[in-house]
């Protein structure tokens, strides 16, 4: 008896996944679904169950491309803390990815189109996002390209809303993701990228009028509060917290969601404000980051 507890392979997977994050995957998915028009309820589940494997499985290839750097840096991590061997962890990353393309790939050739480039910009930002200043492009662009593949499995497609809403994400991605690389690397932090934080509120702003403009507008308002509440706790608090501030961001996606659809629908309302809490909840019980 060595006395060391290790996590259950339940909650290793959990964590090597993520997954307190997966509301947010559900969200781009649900939010890309309605702003391409909607359509039939069965592939937007498919979409979720596809998306939901590709997520999972790119954190997992994360950590396993990460070993290295882990076991200098974060020994708490499944594998530098010897909870599951590195070679597991690179078997079921692309077994997972492989999984999440052949769930998308026969729901359309835009579909097939937009999954590829999500893989392919999973696995680039796996390789080399330690390398590269750059990387939290690479991670905005893996949600840029979720966006657009949900909205390819609808009646309408690709919608110019749904692209310059993936748009508007993307620069919220790459600000949260600028803060989630200072976690790591305990540089100083710098407040220009958190400006880009509030592109899907600018966007909305421009964009909605009539009838639209009054739940654009009031959800405008729920996000910038969530987004200054979330940046206080790394640049307003005498002992900063940046992954707390990264947990809250990464729960906000789905608020961007709402906005980027802008609708006051109660069932539409639910459902996002259900996946805000879902995230939230998940949080508590698996690290986000």
């Amino acid at each position: 008896m060595t006395g060391v507890h290790r996590p259950s392979y339940l909650r290793t997977f959990l964590i090597l996944g993520r997954t307190s994050n997966l509301p947010t995957v559900w969200s781009n998915c649900f939010a890309g679904w309605l702003l391409g028009g909607g359509g039939e309820i069965s592939r937007l589940t498919w979409l979720c169950i596809g998306a939901t494997l590709l997520y999972v499985g790119g954190m997992f290839l994360n950590d396993a491309f990460d070993a290295n750097f882990d076991r200098q840096h974060r020994r708490q991590r499944p594998i530098p803390s010897g909870a599951i061997p590195e070679r597991e962890v690179w078997v079921a990353g692309f077994i997972l990815l492989l999984s999440g393309s052949g769930t998308l790939v026969w729901m359309g050739a835009s579909t097939a189109i937009f999954c590829l480039l999500l893989v392919l910009c999973i696995l680039i930002y796996d390789a080399i996002h330690k390398a590269i200043a750059i990387s939290p492009v690479l991670m905005a662009g893996c949600r840029f390209f979720l966006y657009l593949m949900a909205a390819s499995v609808t009646a309408e497609g690709v919608t110019g809303l749904a692209i310059w809403s993936a748009f508007a994400l993307a620069f919220y991605i790459i600000g949260l993701s600028y803060l989630a690389r200072r976690e790591s690397s305990r540089s100083a932090i710098e407040s220009w990228p958190c400006y880009l934080l509030a592109a899907p509120i600018v966007l909305a702003l421009l964009a909605n009028a009539g009838a639209h403009q009054r739940p654009a507008f009031l959800i405008s308002f729920t996000l910038a509060i969530w987004i200054l509440w979330a940046l206080r706790h790394t640049f307003w608090k005498p002992q900063s917290n940046i992954g707390f501030t990264v947990s809250q961001l990464l729960a906000g996606i789905v608020l961007v969601d709402w906005l980027a659809v802008g609708s006051a629908d109660p069932i539409v309302a639910a459902v996002f404000i259900g996946l805000f809490f879902a995230a939230l909840l998940f949080q508590r019980f698996i690290p986000a980051t």
